[in-house]
């Protein structure tokens, strides 16, 4: 692929990708305050922008197989926590910026798992087996993320365990 159409793919994937994640979060915030269409509507038209992140994705050659997708995942996550975050945080404690603060060091303290989960899902597949995994549980709040049982209350945002989402 020549140089400017993979970056313009990068650009356009890249603002797929956002797309899709905000009008999911918009079509929460419709739901939340008794719009159920207008929810409907971003839920399918975020779909749409998922469908057309998947398409840039796929042209640019980074899905894989199962293997390769998981070492992506634990790249990018020992990425976020070694060199992204940390800067992102600092900065933010630098320029005081409270809530850049917080949502930073929450974004980090959840990607040290993902990474961890990531990993002993790669050396499963790596065996010729999926992985064994209990429901999942995530922090609403700031994402933290637990296999097994819900801890009363989060280790890293104090959130209620009552609260967390189950993925099962």
């Amino acid at each position: 692929m020549r140089k400017m159409t993979e970056e313009f793919l990068k650009a356009a994937f890249s603002g797929e990708s956002q797309a899709h994640m905000k009008y999911g979060i918009f079509s929460d915030v419709a739901e939340r305050n008794g719009f159920p269409n207008v929810a409907r509507l971003f839920k399918a038209i975020a779909y749409a922008e998922r469908v057309h992140a998947t398409n840039h994705a796929r042209e640019l050659g980074i899905i894989g197989d199962p293997k390769e997708n998981l070492q992506a995942a634990i790249d990018g996550e020992n990425f976020e926590v070694s060199e992204m975050y940390p800067v992102y945080k600092n900065t933010a404690e630098l320029q005081q910026e409270n809530g850049a603060v917080k949502s930073t060091h929450y974004a980090l303290e959840a990607e040290k798992i993902h990474a961890a989960m990531y990993e002993k899902a790669k050396q499963s597949v790596e065996g010729g087996k999926d992985i064994k995994i209990g429901a999942v549980y995530i922090c609403p709040v700031c994402g933290y993320t637990v296999e097994g049982e819900v801890p009363g209350k989060c280790p890293v945002c104090s959130t209620a365990g009552k609260q967390f989402k189950k993925f099962e």
